[in-house]
């Protein structure tokens, strides 16, 4: 498959990846900080945790770098990450591993706006969650991204229910990861699973499932059939392709190839600044196909060509975000 050299894609999955310094409202726990995936990553992007403010214009500009290079990318969504609440619905940062604040996600989108849109992130154990889907909505958010096994809630509590009204009203994408955490401090891994966000689809919010409802350990796919349950049962139910070229969640990018009736609702992303690999090409494309795969080091474009040679269709999510959307087909 040969697709047109046209920057038409949003990457709806690229992290916003934040040290604290005094005024951007970002966390990292000191465990955190010094775990081996954290330390991997500062070095390979070449970030000093000593100057925090250097360290993120740094990663800015090597992200903004990568996407205007991209032959099939034109704009990413930023992804925050919110924080672990108590009962009472307040901040519990002694829980809390890594935080991205929502101004942060905001104000940096608000400052490429031809490159960045905002995917703002929302608890919904917060006591304010509701205000906040508003207040982001507002602010010119475009989706919502949870991870609840670091984030502790179960997104099929029905006290939520309020939250996921409030996100089919503003009409804002529920962005929610699946399967297995290795990143941050999973809890509760069972909240990863997909049947948990049936609640958010019955009360009619948008979702979207991360790594196309991998469970993330290599092997065992068991969320493939619930992923074909939620693609018929609900017409707003999507999933994301990020991450589906790392080696724990390849064997769902192997299994989707043969379901095409499932590719319209996958949506284009890849989990950035996660690394893209060609490894599931490797013996599935031409020679040619192949060469060209190793040698495109443009992550974005690497996840479009991956996908494209293993037949893999997909989607970008600006027609399902209205303002995106509308700007899109205005006339210039």
């Amino acid at each position: 498959m040969t697709r047109p050299v046209t920057k038409t894609l949003i990457d709806c999955h690229v992290h916003l990846a934040a040290l604290p310094d005094d005024d951007n409202g970002c966390y990292i726990s000191p465990k955190t900080l010094n775990s081996p995936l954290f330390r991997f990553l500062l070095w390979k992007h070449g970030l000093s945790p000593e100057n925090p403010r250097e360290a993120n214009q740094k990663y800015l500009a090597d992200l903004l770098a990568e996407l205007r290079a991209s032959r099939h990318v034109h704009k990413a969504v930023l992804l925050g990450m919110d924080g672990v609440y108590d009962q009472n619905g307040r901040l519990n940062q002694a829980h809390t591993d890594f935080l991205i604040g929502n101004d942060y996600v905001l104000k940096t989108a608000q400052a490429h706006p031809d490159e960045l849109l905002a995917g703002v992130s929302i608890n919904p154990q917060r006591r304010d969650a509701v205000e906040e889907v508003h207040r982001c909505a507002d602010a010119g958010a475009v989706l919502v991204k949870v991870l609840a096994n670091a984030q502790q809630f179960d997104p099929s509590n029905r006290k939520y229910i309020p939250f996921y009204r409030a996100l089919a009203e503003r009409r804002l994408p529920f962005l929610s990861h699946v399967g297995y955490e290795f990143s941050l401090i999973g809890k509760d891994q069972s909240v990863g699973e997909p049947d948990r966000l049936r609640l958010a689809l019955d009360e009619g919010a948008m979702v979207i499932a991360a790594h196309a409802c991998s469970y993330g350990l290599i092997m065992y796919e068991k969320f493939l059939p619930t992923l074909h349950d939620l693609v018929q049962r609900y017409p707003h139910f999507y999933a994301d392709i990020s991450a589906l070229t790392l080696p724990n969640r390849l064997r769902m990018l192997l299994h989707l190839r043969q379901y095409p009736e499932v590719h319209e609702r996958l949506l284009f992303g890849t989990d950035y600044p996660l690394p893209v690999f060609h490894l599931p090409a490797w013996g599935r494309v031409a020679i040619g196909t192949l060469r060209t795969l190793m040698a495109t080091k443009n992550r974005f474009d690497r996840q479009v060509q991956v996908c494209d040679g293993l037949r893999l269709g997909f989607r970008s999510i600006d027609d399902l975000i209205p303002s995106v959307s509308a700007k899109a087909k205005a006339p210039h």
